[in-house]
């Protein structure tokens, strides 16, 4: 049989094998008194066997480096537990999309227990370094969390398997390497022959976490690392690192800024004329401002004050440098496409001198003549943004019981969201309460997503109320799933005990949803439930 093996070529018994023995004869050596597909599988067998003894064997690669030292505290043993199950629940979970019932959804539990390890600066158990990047690598919203907390250790693992080099590709991985007590996988920002081997040598990622750290630190010293081989940079690079002068963008960053202005990437030159619009005493914030203010002038030549607006007639070269698009998107004009980008990076404090020495509230509600007035609200809305103005944000706002599409910036809930932003925390609750309390939650989600967690008293209470209504006028409980989620993550734990009294099941009124009585039951049980377990992870992570 071993000599008929060798004369035996495997492809022909692979295509035996495929075709069929009656369609396909094996050859005459192969058939000895057995039927062909038995003589067939055997000589099969055989042939493999002989074909794996007669591997060579792979040379021993070096063992890698050791894990690096991770000096943060270990977790208390109950939270220890509490991750493990968390893991295990996110592994197991099928999202089906079926009905949820009162059990907490512990796969929305694993951010905020994440963020709450982190902020108590404990490290990842070693054993669960692999789930831990599973899980980062499933969920790219938990990456930031989940690479912070698995530390130096878990950039080290994450360089021995493919699957998880989504780690290596961003700055998560070695930021959160370099976190306090994370190991040494970053050098100090003060070591200048670490910090400059490792720009000179390490990964994209390294570099971009190397530079965001010797900035929090010496501001001057990351400009000069970015300086000295900036024009050796590719294009996509450039950017990424331009965008880590975002953090503590300063006056001083304003000459490197300029000489960007002239990039050759088109993408690198507009992200560069973007931060130098938010510097107010900026050059090219000058620049700006001369432009837009000889677009926008005040006229009292009726009996009301108005705006007066001449959008540009041509975008010069100058313009384009300065980082103004000259090709406007499809169905948009040209001339109000550059008045928008003029008025958006200009420094918003000229226009009160502008305008008659008017507040910025008083100027918002000035007429603008010409139909230009949602341009050029929806541009200072934009320039709020971007300078993180809270008094222009608040006066574009407007009231939170006035109709949106009858407020003075913006009827787009998602510019909205971003004017909340420059204000406090507690006035963006106290807004967003209001605004439900008039509204009601349908129109309130995206400005819910940028409320400070856990929910400051005047929200929550407003959240709750909306909710409550909403039960007792019979809606669609799955109308509010989106709500209710948030409320589940966001509402403070110790609302769980107010909320009892929701939980049961109410009488349905007459045209209530068939059934919805139960399911708004079940929502207020797994809400309270989820509360109550909110609380017991924060306790659980308390120093032993």
């Amino acid at each position: 049989m071993t000599g008929t093996t060798r004369t035996t070529d495997w492809e022909e018994l692979v295509t035996s094998a495929l075709l069929g023995t009656d369609r396909r004869t094996p050859p005459a050596a192969v058939l000895t008194g057995k039927d062909a597909a038995t003589a067939l599988l055997d000589v099969a067998a055989l042939h493999t066997v002989r074909r794996r003894a007669g591997l060579t064997p792979a040379v021993a690669r070096p063992l890698p480096e050791p894990a690096p030292q991770d000096s943060r505290p270990p977790l208390p043993e109950a939270a220890r537990r509490r991750l493990t199950g968390l893991l295990a629940d996110r592994a197991a979970h099928t999202g089906s999309g079926g009905r949820r019932g009162a059990a907490p959804d512990l796969t929305e539990l694993l951010p905020q227990w994440l963020a709450a390890a982190n902020e108590k600066g404990y490290r990842a158990p070693a054993a669960t370094l692999p789930a831990l990047l599973e899980a980062a690598r499933a969920r790219t919203d938990l990456r930031p969390a989940a690479l912070r907390f698995a530390g130096a250790r878990g950039l080290w693992l994450a360089r021995l398997n493919s699957d998880w080099k989504f780690a290596l590709r961003g700055a998560w991985g070695s930021a959160a390497a370099s976190g306090p007590g994370g190991g040494a996988a970053l050098p100090a920002p003060d070591d200048a022959i670490g910090v400059r081997k490792l720009w000179d040598e390490g990964l994209f990622a390294e570099r971009v976490a190397v530079l965001t750290s010797v900035r929090a630190h010496d501001p001057a010293a990351a400009l000069a690392l970015l300086s000295g081989t900036w024009s050796t940079e590719r294009a996509e690079d450039r950017l990424m690192f331009l965008d880590s002068l975002r953090t503590g963008l300063s006056d001083a960053d304003e000459p490197f800024l300029e000489l960007a202005l002239s990039d050759r990437s088109r993408n690198v030159r507009t992200t560069a004329a973007e931060l130098l619009s938010g510097l107010p005493h900026s050059a090219l914030a000058g620049r700006m401002a001369e432009r837009a203010a000889t677009c926008i002038a005040l006229d009292r030549s009726g009996s009301t004050a108005t705006i007066a607006v001449e959008a540009p007639h041509e975008c010069d070269a100058a313009m384009q440098r300065d980082g103004i698009a000259p090709i406007p998107p499809s169905g948009r004009g040209e001339r109000s496409w550059w008045l928008g980008q003029l008025v958006e990076s200009a420094p918003l404090t000229i226009w009160p001198g502008r305008l008659g020495g008017r507040r910025p509230e008083e100027i918002v509600a000035l007429p603008v003549t010409d139909g230009w007035g949602d341009e050029l609200h929806a541009a200072w809305c934009r320039a709020a943004v971007r300078q993180q103005d809270p008094q222009w944000s608040r006066a574009l706002l407007g009231a939170p019981a006035a109709p949106p599409a009858s407020g003075p910036g913006t009827s787009s809930l998602a510019e909205r969201a971003k004017l909340l932003a420059a204000l406090s925390e507690r006035e963006r609750a106290d807004w967003v309460a209001a605004f439900i309390s008039a509204h009601g939650l349908s129109e309130a989600f995206q400005l819910l997503g940028v409320c400070a967690v856990p929910w400051a008293e005047p929200l929550g209470r407003a959240v709750v109320d909306a909710l409550d209504i909403a039960r007792d006028a019979g809606s669609y409980p799955w109308s509010f799933s989106g709500v209710m989620g948030l409320a589940e993550r966001c509402l403070d734990p110790g609302e769980a005990a107010r909320l009892d009294l929701l939980t049961a099941t109410p009488d349905e009124p007459e045209g209530a949803s068939p059934g919805a009585g139960g399911y708004w039951s079940e929502a207020f049980q797994r809400l309270v439930s989820t509360l109550r377990l909110r609380a017991v992870m924060h306790a659980e992570l308390a120093p032993e």
